[in-house]
C-alpha cells in the first residue's frame, strides 16, 4: 500500500490554488470493497474526526463509518429504505438531535419522476441500525433530470440540490420537513463559471472529456456561507454574504480549485468544525483527500 501511495504522490500535477485553501493532503488510500463506489460524504457530529459515508446505486442500504484516513470503521444498515440512486450524503443537526440526509436522486436515464430525500437519525454507535426519521418526497418542476448533488442548509430548513447533466448547471431547493405530499423543486438559478470541456477534451476522451464538467457532489459550510459543488477536475465554491438568499449569490461567478488527479471524485464533505474538506472517489484504490483552511495572514 505505502509503495502505491507513493506513485499516487507523483502524478500530483502543480497545485492552483484559492488563498485559503491548503494543498491537498492525501491522508490515506481507500481499499475496503465496503466502500467500493462511494458517491457521498457527511462528517459526523457524533463521531469527531470520522465522516459517514454511502455506496452508489446496486449496493446495499447501509452507512459506513471512514475514518480521516480513508479506512472503514463499520456499517450499519438503513432501515426500511432501498438504495435506488443514492447519490449523496449531507450530516446536520435540527431541534438539538443530529440527522444524516440521503439524497436517492440518481436518474441516469432520465426516467424518475419522483424521487426521495430520506432524513435517518445519526447512529450513536454501530450496534443498531440506522432509523428513519422522515421522507422528503419531491419532483423536478419541468420534467426528470439526474442529480447527484445534494446538502441541508438546517437554519433555513432546506435542501439544496444541484442538477449534473445540465449546462450550466441548476441550483434547486426543497422544503426539509414536511407532510406526506410531494413537493416541487424550487429552481434558484444556474451556477456560473464552471468550465466545460474543450473541444481537445473532447477529441482526446469523448466520454471522460464529456463527464469532467458535470457536478457529482456538493457540502455546505457549517456557517450556512459557502456552497462547495465538485465535479472531476475542481471544486468550485459558491460564498454568500451574512443574511443574502442563494437567489442573489448565484448572480455571481464560482471560485474554482483545481484537483490533483483522482479517479472519478463523486463524494466532498466539510468537516464538522468547517475547518477543511474530504473529498472521495468512486473506485477502488483510490486516494482520500483533504484539504485544510489555511489562516488569515496577520
Amino acid at each position: 500500500m505505502h509503495r502505491l501511495l507513493t506513485a499516487l504522490l507523483l502524478l500530483l500535477p502543480a497545485f492552483a490554488h484559492g488563498a485559503r485553501w491548503s494543498d491537498p493532503d492525501i491522508s490515506g488510500l481507500v481499499t475496503d470493497r465496503a466502500i467500493a463506489e462511494i458517491s457521498g460524504l457527511a462528517a459526523s457530529r457524533t463521531h469527531p474526526g470520522l465522516y459517514w459515508a454511502i455506496n452508489d446505486s446496486g449496493s446495499s442500504a447501509e452507512l459506513h463509518l471512514v475514518d480521516g484516513r480513508g479506512r472503514h470503521r463499520g456499517s450499519v444498515p438503513v432501515q426500511g429504505v432501498p438504495n435506488v440512486d443514492w447519490e449523496d450524503l449531507s450530516s446536520f443537526e435540527l431541534d438539538g438531535r443530529r440527522y444524516l440526509l440521503i439524497a436517492d436522486t440518481g436518474d441516469n436515464g432520465g426516467l424518475r419522476q419522483e424521487l426521495q430525500l430520506y432524513v435517518v437519525e445519526e447512529p450513536a454507535s454501530l450496534d443498531q441500525p440506522a432509523r428513519l426519521a422522515w421522507t422528503r418526497r419531491f419532483r423536478w418542476p419541468d420534467g426528470p433530470r439526474d442529480c447527484e448533488a445534494a446538502t441541508v442548509d438546517p437554519v433555513a430548513g432546506e435542501v439544496l440540490l444541484v442538477s449534473k447533466k445540465r449546462v450550466p448547471p441548476e441550483l434547486f431547493r426543497v422544503p426539509l420537513r414536511g407532510g406526506k405530499a410531494v413537493v416541487d423543486a424550487e429552481f434558484l438559478g444556474t451556477l456560473r463559471g464552471i468550465a466545460q470541456p474543450s473541444s481537445g477534451d473532447l477529441l482526446r476522451n469523448p466520454v471522460y472529456g464529456r463527464y469532467r464538467a458535470q457536478v457529482t457532489g456538493a457540502s455546505l459550510s457549517p456557517n450556512g456561507r459557502v456552497l462547495a459543488v465538485l465535479n472531476y477536475r475542481a471544486l468550485h465554491f459558491l460564498v454568500r454574504e451574512p443574511g443574502e438568499a442563494w437567489s442573489l449569490a448565484i448572480e455571481r461567478p464560482v471560485s474554482e480549485l483545481a484537483l490533483p488527479w483522482l479517479p472519478q471524485a463523486e463524494a466532498v464533505a466539510f468537516d464538522a468544525d468547517g475547518t477543511g474538506l474530504a473529498i472521495g472517489s468512486e473506485q477502488l484504490p483510490s486516494p482520500f483527500l483533504r484539504y485544510r483552511v489555511k489562516p488569515a495572514p496577520p
